[in-house]
């Protein structure tokens, strides 16, 4: 099969995606695949096997067309795989111009990438499931400190992110007062929208679902007690437990909320 994989960009997380993009394209070549990887951010067609170097060694021309405003580019796949991170990869945007240029690919469609990239939607979406969700509170990304509620969500300490990112990108714990201006300022660097909430303390888990099938819950130990970018991405940081431990009913509770929460 004739296989493009969409990779790199011009998110904040770019870095990732390329390496994403590599093991993808190195799984699908081994699989006897025809593959074509290509950087998002300006369309190139990356060299096999060296994919990831090749192209953070580009210099990037903010004016550069990006992958689909060439046709070329994808015009002999049978199928587009998605390995872009943030952004334009995950909001719908690329969703919506696979669609029109009638290629099939991988991952949710536009409407689903969009609703779920935009944590404030995502969260009013929970809320009138029934779904249990953080308080929070959505601000603009240039509104002062004083324009968080914090006793409205339970008090200090709170979690400060970008409404629009993806890999903990920009997310700060403020464990005060003291600490929320710079978080603010943080999270505005890479939107126009924070989402502040309340913190919950407890074990992260996670469910990935095949089809409306909860698969086995995979527990999360970042070593550094937050599992924010370097956590996710360098190797031993983090510890991964699968199935988690956990008793019967609760373990099904946890599955049934990840299924509710991936079919509203």
């Amino acid at each position: 099969m004739r296989v493009a994989v969409l990779m790199g960009g011009r998110s904040s997380e770019r870095e990732i995606s390329l390496r994403t993009g590599r093991g993808i394209a190195e799984a699908l070549r081994n699989l006897g695949h025809e593959v074509v990887a290509i950087d998002a951010a300006d369309g190139r067609r990356l060299p096999p096997g060296d994919e990831e170097r090749q192209a953070l060694a580009a210099v990037l021309d903010p004016s550069d067309e990006v992958a689909l405003a060439r046709p070329e580019t994808l015009r002999d796949a049978e199928v587009v795989l998605i390995a872009l991170h943030g952004s334009s990869g995950e909001n719908g945007t690329l969703q919506a111009l696979l669609d029109l240029a009638g290629k099939p690919y991988s991952g949710s469609g536009m409407l689903a990438s969009a609703l779920a990239m935009n944590k404030a939607v995502s969260k009013r979406i929970f809320e009138q499931a029934g779904i249990p969700t953080p308080a929070w509170q959505l601000v603009s990304a240039d509104a002062p400190a004083t324009a968080v509620d914090a006793s409205a969500l339970s008090g200090y300490p709170l979690v400060v992110k970008p409404n629009e990112e993806g890999s903990s990108v920009g997310l700060t714990v403020v464990r005060g007062e003291g600490e929320l201006p710079g978080a603010l300022r943080l999270a505005a660097e890479f939107g126009s929208e924070t989402l502040v909430e309340r913190y919950i303390e407890g074990r992260e888990l996670t469910v990935a679902l095949l089809g409306d099938r909860p698969l086995p819950i995979v527990e999360i130990r970042p070593r550094s007690g937050l599992y924010d970018y370097e956590s996710k991405y360098t190797v031993g940081h983090s510890e991964y437990s699968c199935p988690a431990d956990l008793p019967e009913p609760l373990a099904g509770r946890v599955r049934e909320l990840g299924r509710a929460a991936a079919s509203v």
